[in-house]
């Protein structure tokens, strides 16, 4: 069973930055790979960035070159520095892990990932 933690929403302007972190633990958390996903009211769950098998991330067109996935191993935490904030990023935003091939190669799917945080709400303003 993995445990997922997340932290660091708030509100901002649009332009701002904010570093979401997800704290994981649990039997054999280290071996999963894991990604970001947000939901925004009336819409699906999407993929935001993932971080797949050789360290390779994966990023939805709309936040590439405005966030960053990492990880510290170190810390147990999953990171995503996000940059440039636009209004239209506001939604709930959650960390999750999952051990399928397609999460293996990175998938921003998901249904492929099997562990989720409660989410950590992020408001950009206009």
């Amino acid at each position: 069973q993995v445990q997922l933690v997340e932290s660091g929403g708030g509100s901002v302007q649009a332009g701002g930055s904010l570093r979401l972190s997800c704290a994981y633990s649990g039997y054999g958390a280290s071996n999963y790979y894991m990604g970001w996903f947000r939901q925004a009211p009336g819409k699906e769950r999407e993929g935001v960035a993932t971080l797949g098998t050789l360290a390779i991330k994966t990023y939805a067109d709309s936040v590439k070159g405005r966030f960053t996935i990492s990880k510290d191993n170190a810390k147990n935490t999953l990171y995503l520095q996000m940059s440039s904030l636009k209004p239209e990023d506001t939604a709930m935003y959650y960390c999750a892990a999952g051990r399928s091939a397609q999460v293996y190669r990175g998938s921003l799917r998901a249904d492929e990932y099997n562990y989720w945080g409660q989410g950590t709400q992020v408001t950009v303003a206009s």
